[in-house]
């Protein structure tokens, strides 16, 4: 009688919770990653398991979840120095993301999560290209060449993840000038706004001088051909047309058409 009832509790009860401990899913997006814990070839497996649902024997093996989807860090600002000694700034930022099929031997070599990993280990290669490429620019060589610099840093970063098993997605770098670099950066644009400002002033003044030399050049002539036009039988006939046909009381009457040939 009793053995039914220890048995039922066995299907019922134990053997669920057996299976739950002995099934793990690995999430879209990972890798599972299988850890014996005992035996001659404990250690981490050379293969990456597959997402889904992951059978396992707890007693003697572990499980985890590593990443493989795109992510991104963004560190804390750090300063470098370049050839010539002027320090700058750098606020980078990274996406990245696990190489599919890498995972197993990134655990393997740093036995730690992903989180633990793009705080030091990646961090630590960010600083290197940066302190590393800053060394070959002077100040001026690198302001004047940014691009090439930047591109220079994320080739050299690119090629050190992609050996540890990681695919830099892209940089941006953050970079800031020393002080005085700016200092001098913002009066030449000054400056340059400055005379940009003085020759579009000098560019109206011309016009507008240029513009009152026509207009006295039109006036010049308008008043010449006034003048020519002013013949004496014209201006009897302007004085008659302005006469309002009273003598003046005295003084001598007005002659008209005197002179007229």
């Amino acid at each position: 009688m009793k053995r039914p009832i220890i048995l039922m509790i066995i299907v019922v009860v134990i053997i669920p919770i057996f299976c739950m401990l002995c099934c793990t899913r690995i999430d879209a997006g990972h890798e599972g990653i299988r850890v014996k814990q005992y035996g001659s070839d404990k250690g981490v497996q050379d293969i990456s398991l597959v997402t889904g649902r992951v059978w396992f024997n707890p007693l003697t093996e572990s499980v985890y979840e590593f990443p493989i989807f795109v992510q991104t860090a963004d560190y804390n600002p750090f300063t470098v120095n370049a050839k010539d000694g002027s320090v700058f700034t750098v606020d980078p930022t990274i996406t990245f993301r696990v190489i599919p099929g890498k995972s197993p031997d990134i655990f393997k070599k740093y036995r730690k999560g992903i989180e633990e990993i793009t705080k030091a280990t990646l961090y630590n290669y960010v600083r290197d290209a940066f302190r590393i490429q800053f060394n070959k620019y002077t100040t001026d060589s690198m302001i004047s060449s940014r691009e090439t610099f930047e591109n220079s840093v994320q080739k050299q970063l690119t090629e050190s993840l992609l050996k540890e098993g990681f695919d830099l997605e892209q940089m941006t770098s953050g970079i800031q000038y020393p002080e005085t670099i700016t200092q001098a950066i913002d009066a030449k644009n000054r400056a340059v706004q400055q005379a940009m400002q003085v020759e579009n002033e000098l560019r109206v003044t011309e016009a507008n001088a240029k513009k009152l030399i026509i207009q006295a050049e039109a006036e010049a002539k308008a008043n010449q051909l006034r003048q020519q036009s002013l013949t004496p039988l014209l201006i009897q006939q302007q004085f008659i047309e302005k006469w309002d046909g009273k003598t003046p009381l005295y003084g001598n009457s007005p002659t008209f058409f005197k002179n007229v040939q």
